[in-house]
């Protein structure tokens, strides 16, 4: 659907504020045939300051830019990382470099009716910079096209010390994973074992710290944590709860810590977990899908922000203090519906950012104002 240039017009606080955008010719596929969203962690903070926004298309990955540091104007959208085959999904890692690691799924014909799988790996090393051509990763059934197009959608992650890691549920209820270290050269597969797991993976690192892995299985959350700074995971202990699929998302909290999020199968409220812990109740149950994460200060609280979209489709966003979950979180609704999952990050000038696509492929964006205490957000702008 092609979208044409946008009426420049003021709605009242709260509501979107429209600017000028030009034509669209791709619209980003924000929520999979399943109603689960295709990407999550879309909206990263470049080394030059510049917040770039990222969502799957047909034929490649979609790019909104700010021309700015702090915006408030955006370039964009642009199709980057072209492929056709490409699947819509798209599962995105930055490390302490900036450097922005793009994953996706790559099908293409096979002869003999059949098709190939491919994990596929694209960098983008400088914000609004061209980004390198998909470098294929296969999977780990080189030898199988069947057993290799069973493969669940990747997880990725970039560790304290600059190893990449991707993921992949396996065919078999594992999980398998692949590694680049600092050196830049990637290992092979490798079989991490387990079994059962029915949902999509979830990957996290500690801010300089070592990375983990969550996978959904029938028996609980089986949970592998990396070996010290090596490209080597082992498996600990599962954690005992029942979580909606594609629900599960991390944040750092502290020095050395993750703490992991997700829903509650029965009653879809939000939890919290970390290691040594057990899971706490942080409410959210109106809304759907896994929920944006970030660590920031308000009004010099170090607080940890939640970003969902509610019942109404609008993006619902809550705060508590880090750590302390047993200070609840109060969700409160913004803007207008939205499709796939919020995205959260803190801007050049340390202003809190939520953006979401809307219902027409637009970007949308809100910032934390500057002239109201705790987390007041301006009108949403769109893009």
């Amino acid at each position: 659907m092609a979208l044409g240039p946008a009426r420049r017009s003021r709605r009242e606080a709260g509501r979107t504020r429209e600017v000028s955008t030009p034509l669209r010719n791709h619209v980003p596929v924000s929520t999979a045939e399943d109603g689960s969203p295709t990407a999550t962690g879309w909206l990263l903070l470049g080394k030059d300051g510049r917040l770039t926004a990222y969502a799957p298309t047909p034929g490649g990955v979609l790019r909104w830019t700010e021309t700015r540091p702090a915006g408030p104007q955006w370039s964009g959208p642009e199709l980057v990382a072209k492929a056709d085959g490409l699947l819509p999904y798209l599962s995105l890692a930055q490390g302490a470099d900036g450097y922005v690691h793009l994953f996706g799924v790559l099908q293409t014909p096979a002869g003999g009716g059949q098709v190939r799988t491919d994990v596929v790996h694209s960098i983008q090393y400088q914000s609004a910079r061209p980004v390198k051509e998909w470098q294929p990763l296969g999977t780990p059934y080189p030898n199988d096209l069947g057993l290799a197009g069973q493969i669940g959608r990747p997880a990725a992650v970039v560790d304290g010390v600059g190893n990449v890691h991707v993921f992949v549920r396996n065919a078999g209820g594992g999980v398998c994973g692949r590694s680049q270290t600092s050196t830049g050269s990637w290992t092979g597969w490798v079989d991490l074992k387990g079994s059962g797991a029915h949902g999509r993976l979830a990957a996290g690192a500690a801010a300089g710290g070592r990375a983990e892995i969550l996978a959904p299985a029938r028996d609980g959350i089986m949970r592998w944590v990396q070996d010290g700074d090596e490209p080597l995971f082992t498996r600990d202990a599962d954690i005992p709860s029942q979580v909606q699929d594609g629900s599960v998302s991390a944040v750092p909290t502290g020095e050395g810590r993750l703490t992991f999020f997700w829903r509650d199968d029965k009653s879809a409220e939000v939890h919290a977990w970390r290691q040594d812990n057990v899971p706490e109740p942080l409410g959210g149950g109106t809304g759907s899908g896994p929920v944006a994460l970030l660590r920031a200060h308000v009004d010099g609280h170090d607080c940890t922000l939640m970003a969902h979209r509610d019942a109404d489709g609008r993006p619902a966003l809550a705060a508590y203090p880090t750590e302390t979950e047993s200070a609840g979180a109060v969700w409160t609704g913004t803007g207008e519906a939205c499709v796939g999952a919020p995205a959260l990050a803190v801007d050049a000038d340390g202003r809190v950012v939520l953006a979401a696509f809307g219902q027409d492929g637009s970007l949308r964006i809100t910032r934390q104002k500057t002239n109201e205490s705790g987390l007041a957000m301006e009108a949403w702008t769109r893009h």
